[in-house]
């Protein structure tokens, strides 16, 4: 006799079920973007294809639902299995790019280990974890009412957020990450049902959990941005390491390079009395302005575990001296909210490893480059002061940009001095102020350069545009959604004809208008994980209360919600981020979030005004997944036109929505409403329609 499963009644319940395994969805995505960059290097410079292969994996899944076929074996914890093993076990290198284009950590060790696969096994795998974690959704949505089964998916994502977040606040290791992971599937099990395949998937969260025990055992210490690890030179110097890469080397001050001091050399008998360093990290710069005699130091850095481990291993113990003043903190926010006035501003190695958030391209130190920034920087010298810049630059084109950049902000020549002593990485020094003119050396290396602007922020592209290798990057992301689709509706018994324009469209504008928020507020309050998390999580109140709005309300027609999603994008499109850049900070804020969420929040009442009068919500939904990560792939063409042009795309994607749900019926999806319309008896014969404002909860 076949005993029958167990399950917890609370967990059972579908609004339950749905809940939960929403926060698990957005909890394993999180967790994928947060943690595969750290161990395969370059796909961190790739973070928005695990972006759009998570929501390619949530639309798959839940068109899936759709099938008859159910499998004995919950595939998901062993395909999560799979992914992390892959990674743990890999540790893989992408392609570095062309000398148009530089990526922090490319040596020529890894221009060996090239293998365009690599990206390609990251974004199957991932596709594939994400469908199945998502796959009970479709026939979730189906079981509610269309704007409760929205409202609580969206609540899902918030604890999914929330969690993630108290996480990375709580600076806790990827084992922490996989445990709250493996938590929200074993309830999902009680809630589905545990028998004798139990065992299979039991096995399988337990292998997940030995690996981040392994992953642990592997001593890195983890920030909410970056895998660190400590390893001793053959010298005794200990060395950093970041995501794998070698990173800053912690140096007694008589025995780091020339450009950390190069300042003090350049301006003999100069006495520097305040000086800002951005990027302070381990605290070689830092020690190198004490022993030159600065004579009081704020030293910023984004990540504080770095400064951390400056604290307790730079042997010099620079950040003892009570000379010097800590802040976790990004360098251009700390900036904006510092009424200092500085002799001597430095921006040392703020070389980054990962991108800001989701966005495609826009890293934690883009904001710092750009000619605002420069400008911001040239605004808190003191009279007479210095601005000095120092790296390994990779290529020649960045110092010329650099170079041209601060001399169009300051209106004199600066400073350049190269040091082709030390080999690769093209290291250079740069210096500009009031009294550096007289003895500026400033050689064009390969030619005037662009500069970087807060609009598009890339100062590592040399020229506007995509390079030939992301073009087919992304057109193989195309193709492999367009058949990993169609073969899923296929299989699942579902028609193409179910699928839906309107949502897909809604879907594709969403995603772009996330974008660009995100970057508005990464610019508008800096680039740290707190301000995105922050972000996201008002951008998911937003839904809600969009949500609520269609729930309560009687809105007649859909036409006035098209209306002010053009307003609101008209508004934003006239003011660009820039013209926040407000005193106090609470009034910046406001203004932020009211510009910002306008569009997101009209862009919702569409939606779920749509939503609400599905016929078939689970194909709904998995088309405006779908269209989101469409939307993933139009973020790229920012890197030719900047992030405010993204509203003229947002606009025109939102105007071709509205006429799919109201004028364009022959290519809509039969499952939709007409936007919240049902026709009167007859109505379709006489050609019109009558429209239908009765709320359904």
């Amino acid at each position: 006799m076949q005993r029958a499963p167990l399950i917890v009644p609370v967990l059972a319940r579908p609004a339950v079920r749905l809940f939960l395994t929403s926060a698990a969805v957005l909890f394993a995505e999180l967790l994928f973007i947060r943690w595969v960059p750290s161990n395969i290097i370059y796909v961190g410079f790739f973070n928005n294809f695990i972006l759009m292969a998570s929501f390619l994996g949530i639309g798959l899944g839940i068109l899936s639902g759709r099938s008859s076929w159910k499998p004995r074996i919950d595939p998901a914890p062993l395909l999560l299995f799979g992914l992390i093993a892959v990674v743990l076990s890999g540790r893989l290198n992408v392609a570095p790019p062309t000398p148009d284009q530089i990526f922090i950590g490319a040596t020529p060790r890894e221009l060996v280990d090239v293998n365009v696969l690599v990206l390609g096994a990251v974004v199957v795998l991932t596709t594939l974890a994400m469908a199945a974690l998502a796959r009970p959704l479709g026939p979730l949505f189906r079981t509610l009412p269309p704007l409760r089964a929205y409202a609580t998916d969206i609540a899902g994502a918030l604890l999914g957020i929330a969690a993630f977040a108290a996480l990375s606040a709580l600076v806790t290791p990827p084992l922490a990450w996989f445990a709250v992971l493996v938590v929200l599937l074993a309830l999902l099990a009680l809630g589905a049902g545990i028998d004798r395949t139990a065992t299979v998937t039991g096995s399988a969260l337990a292998c997940i959990l030995a690996l981040g025990l392994f992953d642990l055992a592997q001593g890195d210490h983890w920030s909410a941005y970056h895998r660190l690890s400590l390893q001793t030179l053959p010298d005794g110097t200990e060395q950093i390491s970041v995501n794998g890469i070698p990173y800053q080397d912690l140096t007694p001050a008589p025995l780091a390079p020339p450009y950390f001091s190069e300042v003090y050399r350049q301006f003999p008998g100069r006495t520097f009395t305040h000086a800002l360093i951005i990027g302070a990290g381990a605290g070689n710069d830092t020690s190198a302005a004490l022993r030159n005699g600065v004579a009081e130091v704020d030293a910023v850095d984004i990540d504080g575990v770095i400064l951390d481990i400056g604290v307790s291993r730079h042997p010099d113990r620079p950040y003892a001296d009570a000379r010097v003043h800590r802040y976790v903190d990004d360098g251009r926010a700390f900036l904006r909210r510092s009424d200092q006035r500085y002799d001597l501003i430095v921006f040392a190695q703020t070389d980054s490893f990962v991108l800001v958030g989701n966005s495609a391209n826009v890293r934690l130190e883009s904001f710092l480059f750009t000619r605002e920034a420069f400008e911001s920087a040239r605004d808190h010298l003191a009279p007479g002061g210095v601005v000095v810049l120092y790296n390994a630059y990779r290529e020649p084109f960045l110092v010329d940009r650099y170079a041209t950049t601060l001399r169009d902000v300051f209106g004199i020549d600066p400073i350049v001095r190269t040091y082709p002593e030390f080999g690769g990485g093209f290291r250079a020094w740069l210096a500009i102020g009031p009294r550096t003119s007289a003895t500026a050396v400033f050689p064009f290396i390969g030619g005037p350069v662009p500069p970087a602007i807060d609009d598009w922020p890339f100062p590592y592209l040399r020229d506007r545009g995509i390079a030939p290798r992301y073009v087919l990057a992304l057109g193989l992301m195309i193709a492999f959604a367009v058949g990993a689709v169609a073969v899923t509706m296929r299989r699942s018994g579902a028609s193409l004809r179910e699928f839906s324009p309107h949502f897909f469209a809604l879907g594709v504008a969403f995603l772009l208008l996330e974008t660009r928020s995100l970057v508005t507020f990464s610019l508008l309050f800096g680039t740290t994980w707190i301000v995105n998390a922050l972000a996201f999580f008002a951008i998911l109140l937003v839904v809600l209360a969009a949500i609520g709005v269609n729930a309560l309300l009687r809105i007649p027609r859909a036409w006035p919600i098209y209306a002010a999603i053009f307003v609101a994008l008209a508004v934003n499109a006239v003011l660009p981020p820039t013209a926040l850049l407000l005193d106090p900070p609470w009034l910046r804020y406001g203004l932020a979030a009211a510009l910002v969420f306008a569009p997101i929040f009209f862009a919702n009442v569409a939606f779920s005004f749509s939503f609400r009068d599905s016929r078939a919500a689970d194909m709904a939904f998995a088309s405006n997944v779908v269209g989101a990560m469409v939307g993933g792939v139009l973020e790229w063409t920012a890197l030719i036109t900047g992030y405010q042009s993204l509203i003229a795309v947002a606009a025109v994607l939102y105007l071709a929505a509205f006429l799919l749900a109201t004028r364009w019926r022959f290519l809509a999806d039969r499952g939709l409403a007409v936007a919240g319309v049902r026709a009167a008896p007859g109505a379709q014969s006489r050609g019109r329609l009558r429209w239908w404002s009765v709320s359904r909860w």
